[in-house]
């Protein structure tokens, strides 16, 4: 048992991409995607990358001001006077708590410097119980540990150092999965977690028949100079992944919407899985 989990803990490491935080997640208008890559490797060198410890720095400032109540809300590290909800991926979470004696521990699983936390607090203090852990990359981690965490929200470099602290059984995926490597690969790793609920928000999708396709997302130099490899997925071959083992309580569409990508139409979409064989109350 120890030998598979400590394969399953380097296999996310492995997985996990060079940081992709919200900052970057996010902003999608005006910034296409284009390309039809037959590999990942491919999709990487037609890109150039982004300065990381830069985006770090950015969305530190900006998320303490939320914190200390010098803004209301923070998205890609800008600053905004009035928060923008995601409201399904926010019922998703109260569901998820009243299903458990109104109590919520969560891994939020590349969730950059807290800011889907941030964004809900509101609705989330009233929470009997609340765990908000996040997962991410090294640098991200050092940093939320010295100038964010608290009770409630807690920074990990991986799954299995979260769970031999707290008894996670929520893991959520927002605006991360078509930026891994391998998703699928992850998916079935997280799967031996054997976690209560999956909450997928944020993912991209081809709207018709259209295969798993391999992109290079450009920003505008507005922001910041960078492209990257990303997904857009096929929904059938990605919901047959959970269906043996998840349950789909329901789906989303997210509030980045649609995009068309080279004449092809896409959507953000986002569900709620529930572990199947469970006593669901």
């Amino acid at each position: 048992m120890q030998d598979n989990r400590n394969k399953i803990k380097r296999m996310i490491k492995l997985l996990t991409p060079p940081l992709i935080p919200l900052f970057v997640r996010s902003i999608y208008y005006g910034r296409p995607f284009s390309g039809n890559y037959a590999t990942w490797e491919e999709a990487k060198k037609n890109s150039t990358g982004y300065d990381s410890d830069n985006i770090m720095k950015k969305v530190r400032d900006a998320v303490l001001k939320v914190k200390n109540g010098l803004a209301v809300h923070e998205t890609d590290s800008m600053l905004f006077d009035k928060i923008k909800y995601s409201w399904p991926l926010l019922a998703a979470l109260m569901w998820c708590a009243s299903q458990n004696d109104n109590k919520l521990n969560l891994i939020d699983f590349g969730g950059s410097l807290g800011t889907t936390y941030f964004q809900n607090r509101k609705f989330l203090k009233d929470i009997k119980e609340l765990r908000w852990n996040i997962v991410e990359q090294k640098s991200f981690v050092e940093c939320g540990k010295k100038y964010l965490e608290d009770e409630q929200l807690k920074f990990y470099d991986d799954i299995d150092s979260c769970c031999a602290e707290q008894s996670p059984d929520m893991v959520v995926f927002s605006g991360v999965l078509q930026y891994l490597e391998e998703p699928y690969r992850v998916i079935e790793e997280i799967f031996k977690y054997q976690f209560e609920y999956i909450l997928i928000d944020r993912t991209l999708f081809f709207t018709d028949s259209t295969p798993d396709r391999i992109t290079v997302q450009n920003v505008p130099p507005a922001h910041y100079e960078a492209s990257f490899p990303a997904w857009f997925f096929n929904m059938d071959k990605f919901l047959k992944y959970f269906d043996s083992k998840y349950e789909m309580i329901e789906d989303f569409d997210s509030n980045d919407g649609i995009i068309n990508l080279e004449g092809k139409e896409t959507i953000h979409k986002g569900f709620i899985f529930r572990l199947r064989g469970r006593d669901n109350h």
